[in-house]
């Protein structure tokens, strides 16, 4: 299964909102690239005060943020009237571009940034593709569009591998970061 490889997350967590940002800045990351829906909050919904704090949180750290998604605009800029990022709307995910762009906007690196969505297919691949470093995170909510719920079923064939390549690797299945 070495061809499932490239859609591995470099992290798998159960949520965005239990990523160390702080320690990330430490090491010298400067920009982070989020999916919203699932990632952020439920599938369509406002911004609420948890990921309100967040992005609160992460500019007092520090950090860029560019909120980068396939979604229409409106969809993307109710969002982001109330965290107050940047964002890219019908972004083409896993396409190079979006992630490019992204980077540009925050003017970091590969190197420097990272990116937290909740898709293997689009958010992790299109990451991975583009050299930064991917966090995975499980879905909020499970109401989801039926394309979605499709592709859910083939990623938990691919986090089956996954999962089963970190616990040969570390003899106790723990996170490969």
């Amino acid at each position: 299964m070495a061809g499932l490889t490239c859609f591995y997350p470099d992290v798998y967590l159960d949520s965005t909102y239990e990523i160390d940002f702080e320690a990330l800045y430490r090491e010298g990351f400067r920009g982070v690239i989020f999916d919203i829906d699932n990632t952020l909050v439920p599938h369509g919904a406002p911004a609420d005060a948890r990921s309100i704090a967040l992005f609160e949180r992460l500019r007092s750290i520090g950090f860029e943020s560019v909120l980068l998604s396939n979604n229409k605009e409106p969809r993307v800029k109710m969002f982001n009237d109330k965290v107050h990022s940047r964002y890219i709307y019908k972004a083409g995910k896993p396409g190079k571009k979006g992630y490019l762009r992204a980077m540009e906007l925050m003017k970091t690196e590969p190197s420097t940034t990272l990116f937290v969505g909740d898709q293997l297919f689009t958010d992790v691949w299109g990451a991975k593709r583009t050299g930064i470093l991917t966090y995975l995170v499980k879905p909020i909510h499970p109401k989801e569009e039926i394309q979605i719920v499709i592709k859910r079923r083939l990623e938990w064939i691919v986090l089956f591998f996954y999962r089963r390549s970190l616990k040969k690797r570390s003899g106790c299945g723990g996170k490969n970061r």
